[in-house]
This record gives C-alpha cells, structure tokens and sequence, in this order.
C-alpha cells in the first residue's frame, strides 16, 4: 500500500510523482509529497515547492529519520485539474522517541509553469 493513505499501491499511486510524473490536483501533489517524506526524497520536495517560497535544496538532502506514520487529509479546497491555487489541510502523523506526533495543517498549492506546487502553510 502506498504511503499516502490512498489504498492503492505505491508503484500505481505515488511513485510516478516521485519519478517525474506531474500531479493533477493539489491533493495528489499533497500525498506524493508527505510520501516523499516518508522516503526522504528531498530532490522531489526541492522540485515540488514553489520557487518563491522553498529552503535551499541543501537543506532538504538532510531530512531527518522521522518514522512518518499516517496521512489524513482533512478538506480540499479548489486545487483541482482546472484550478490554479488550492489548498490541502491535512494531518500529517509521526512517532518520535516513542511518542506518537502530528501536524495538522493547511497547505497553499499554486501552479507553476504548469505544475502543482507546494506554496507554504496558510
């Protein structure tokens, strides 16, 4: 099963995202990215955050080893095929020390040349 909570397998769900294929909607970009997470894919969350907005890529090739746990996602707003921003608020699940964590929150998307990216928390 894919990482994301979709219940589709990840060579079917978010492996093509993570490999180059561009995300539909805001919130497939959302899964691929908290899968990207999991995977500590930093190449894939550099190319995924808006220009304006992303760390330097340095800083995302030293992900730290979180044992990422769960996704929920909340609401979508906008963000789909025909829209050009969205937002995602989800809950993004963790365990640190032993210590079950989460995040919840809500994401802004836009399009750049074409493709979905991860603008910042709104």
């Amino acid at each position: 099963m894919c990482f994301c909570g979709s219940e589709q397998d990840f060579n079917q769900c978010c492996k093509p995202y993570l490999q180059g294929k561009a995300a539909q909607t805001a919130e497939t970009l959302m899964r691929s990215r908290y899968t990207a997470y999991v995977k500590r894919d930093g190449a894939y969350l550099h190319r995924t955050w808006s220009q304006a907005t992303r760390p330097a890529q340095s800083s995302l090739a030293r992900l730290a080893p979180t044992q990422w746990t769960g996704l929920t996602i909340i609401r979508t707003e906008a963000g789909g095929v025909d829209d050009a921003t969205g937002i995602v608020e989800f809950i993004a699940h963790w365990t640190e020390d032993g210590v079950e964590k989460q995040l919840h929150e809500s994401s802004q998307f836009a399009r750049e040349k074409g493709r979905w990216v991860y603008v910042n928390a709104c």
